[in-house]
């Protein structure tokens, strides 16, 4: 979600998810009409985002860890090349339905926001429960914890020194505290630390996809008398039927496109927003998605199926230490680690900004608390609540486990998200004319479908116990992810029965939604008002 100025704001009246951005204020005189330019003026100004910004929000986003890390667990669960392969087109495939999903509904609904201006759209009755459940979503997930794992397991593989219960999540929580503390005092710095460290990622992803074309011509570093990969003959060998395999599989390649919907969020800042995203969403994801099925022809070009299983997270070094030498492959597990900590930069920034958002809204007890950029120009408040939920997720889980269960508790909650996204879109298509639903992109019915049906099985799947040796965690129950993923969900309708049900009852209000236009800036946003009972009109 976008940052609006601190400054005075006019209010304009609206009912919950029917105004959207976009929609002609009226104004009665000429002091009012002046107004109304000067506020449109301001808003135009401050749309900075073009086609190759929006690109590269996406893919600084979606690009972290996930590529480097996950390959090895994909292959473990899947059973043999081949199947994994596969597993990745068909990830592909639902992050591209995904993308079309949210490209279709930011440009319709063109504002800052993301998936929560969609769900409140659609999601009418009862009253903001979906703004209770997308509460609970934002503040109770650890989306940072992830990436500052890895990059405390890449940091000790260069240095040499054995993963320990702690030496890896100390090292995560600094990561972790380093970017809180950038982002929260020394703003611009830590958009150009970020953006450095994004283009440190793309340059790894390159050198990984040369590296496969040098160890596809046979010139590997491995010492005589070692085995050497020829994973790609009876590449389906060792085929798992797991569907409890295939689905965490899915959910590792799922966890590495997370963020193709990251423009959606800014879409308030973006000039001509409907070309840009048009544009800007399909080249990134579908630059994305190859340079993914290069890197994992790479690894499995370069290491042997067994090193990379016994590797776990660690195969991007296997990879640069059989075609690069041992001296490279410690300097380019750094760069993988750096690449780490620009996710993290990237994740905690936008976090941030949603719980900043939240506050702003009036959605959160001391409201102006989380809202304030004080004292440094930033939202210390939002990126101090993400880091703390992050630094417990880090540290919570056993050792072993923690980067799986983290990887997991994200996407499933994801999924759940994504199966009420893809369920409005729908019913919005099936109801079109009564909702005058006629947006300047379309996904398509069967595109949609085959999103909603892809979340729905990924949200069902993990229930069916896994076989022998296919849990993917060392100490924790397969289900755990699972559970505290509807947790995380039932806790925000915790948090509405008591914000919007029973606090108004016992207070005599009743709370309504209001579209405020701030005057400075000119950007929309939604917020919450308490109105005493019987103020209201009739």
């Amino acid at each position: 979600m976008g940052n609006s100025s601190e400054g005075e704001s006019g209010v304009v009246s609206s009912t919950a998810g029917e105004k959207v951005a976009g929609d002609v204020l009226s104004y009665g005189d000429d002091g009012d009409r002046r107004l109304a330019g000067e506020i449109e003026q301001a808003r135009e100004n401050k749309r900075q985002i073009g086609v190759v910004s929006a690109c590269f929000l996406i893919v600084n986003r979606v690009i972290g860890t996930g590529i480097f890390a996950t390959p090895g667990s994909i292959l473990a669960l899947s059973g043999s090349v081949g199947l994994s392969l596969f597993i990745w087109v068909a990830g592909m495939l639902i992050a591209a339905a995904g993308t079309m999903v949210y490209l279709e509904f930011g440009t319709a609904i063109p504002k800052n926001g993301g998936e929560k201006n969609y769900l409140e759209y659609v999601y009418r009755k009862p009253k903001f429960l979906v703004t209770g459940l997308y509460t609970g979503y934002v503040l109770l997930l650890g989306w940072a914890s992830g990436n500052s794992v890895v990059f405390g397991e890449y940091i000790l593989h260069a240095a040499q020194v054995p993963v320990d219960r702690w030496n890896q999540r100390g090292i995560g929580l600094a990561c972790l505290t380093v970017a809180f503390l950038i982002h929260g005092t020394a703003l611009k710095w830590g958009i150009r630390l970020q953006n450095v460290l994004g283009t440190i990622k793309v340059f790894i992803i390159l050198i990984i996809v040369i590296g496969g074309w040098v160890a596809l011509a046979g010139h590997l570093k491995i010492p005589e008398g070692e085995p050497r990969p020829d994973n790609f003959t009876n590449a389906f060998e060792g085929t798992t039927g797991s569907a409890y395999g295939v689905v965490t599989a899915l959910y590792n390649v799922i966890w590495s496109y997370i963020g193709y919907s990251n423009a959606n969020y800014a879409l308030s800042e973006t000039r001509n927003p409907v070309r840009t995203l048009r544009i800007a969403a399909p080249v990134a994801i579908v630059a994305i998605a190859i340079l993914y099925m290069f890197v994992n022809i790479a690894y499995f070009a370069s290491v042997p199926k067994e090193e990379i299983i016994a590797a776990k997270r660690l195969v991007a070094a296997s990879m640069f230490r059989n075609v690069f030498g041992a001296a490279a492959e410690r300097a380019l597990s750094v760069f993988v680690a750096l690449s780490a900590f620009g996710n993290v930069l990237s994740v905690i920034f936008s976090q941030g900004r949603l719980v900043q958002e939240l506050g702003r809204e009036g959605i959160l007890p001391l409201s102006r608390f989380w809202a304030s950029n004080r004292p440094f120009n930033a939202p210390l408040a939002g990126l101090f609540e993400h880091w703390l939920i992050s630094a417990i997720v880090i540290i919570a889980p056993p050792p072993g486990d923690a980067y799986n269960f983290i990887l997991n508790l994200i996407s499933y909650p994801l999924a759940i998200v994504n199966c009420f996204v893809a369920g409005g879109l729908a019913y919005l298509y099936i109801n079109k004319e009564a909702w005058n639903w006629a947006p300047p992109i379309k996904a398509t019915l069967p595109v949609v479908l085959f999103f909603l049906l892809s979340n729905i099985y990924l949200v069902a799947a993990p229930f069916v116990p896994p076989e022998d040796g296919q849990n993917i965690y060392e100490d924790l129950p397969y289900w755990i992810h699972c559970v505290v993923g509807f947790g995380v969900i039932f806790a925000g309708g915790i948090y509405w029965l008591i914000w919007a049900v029973v606090l108004p009852k016992i207070g005599g209000y009743e709370l309504v939604q209001e579209t405020v236009v701030d005057e400075i800036d000119g950007w929309e946003r939604q917020v919450f008002l308490k109105k005493p009972i019987g103020t209201l009109p009739s």
